[in-house]
């Protein structure tokens, strides 16, 4: 590719206050290290510190349209996500991205599971401008999904094409795609 693809990453931690280097992180120091993929790691604590990292991503960060892929790393259950005690529905995260998101990719880990159905996924794809919705139906209690996200966007270094990227996660990493149940709405 002849322009630099970078990942931003948005995780939720308990309070921001607090200094920790979670998993997510180490991984994504690791894609940088292993395969030169850059990223922006920053952590929210709450739906307006969401609001205020993206906004600060679209409308200060010069390279925006080099971040392919927004990585949200967010405990919830079902179609929601859960920022400091208070759940937010895939909707509600539609219309806070309200066209923002064009061309973007919007990959959630499998601290929640992503379930839309295709109703639900054509209106979070419209109503933020998305290119795709990925995530995974399974929230396994000893596996995460880093290494798995991994792979997935290293593969957009070589490819471009969806259906092709998802098609070689699955050849490189069968097992696990099955087991965490691998999804992506576009």
């Amino acid at each position: 590719m002849e322009d630099d693809k970078f990942i931003y990453c948005l995780e939720a931690v308990r309070d921001i206050e607090k200094e920790i280097t979670t998993e997510v992180y180490r991984n994504l120091e690791k894609l940088a290290v292993e395969q030169g993929i850059d990223s922006i790691y920053k952590v929210c604590d709450t739906i307006e510190g969401m609001e205020e990292s993206l906004n600060a991503l679209l409308y200060d960060d010069h390279n925006f349209k080099n971040y392919e892929i927004i990585y949200l790393v967010m405990q919830g259950k079902e179609n929601n996500i859960c920022l400091n005690g208070y759940y937010y529905s895939m909707e509600e995260i539609a219309e806070l991205f309200e066209g923002k998101m064009k061309g973007k990719i919007l990959h959630f880990a499998n601290a929640k599971i992503l379930d839309l159905n295709d109703e639900e996924a054509q209106y979070f794809l419209d109503i933020t401008g998305a290119r795709a919705i990925s995530g995974y139906g399974v929230m396994h209690p000893t596996i995460t999904s880093s290494n798995l996200d991994r792979i997935f966007f290293s593969l957009f270094e070589e490819d471009d094409n969806l259906i092709d990227i998802v098609e070689t996660l699955h050849e490189k990493q069968y097992a696990l795609c099955k087991l965490l149940d691998f999804r992506l709405y576009y």
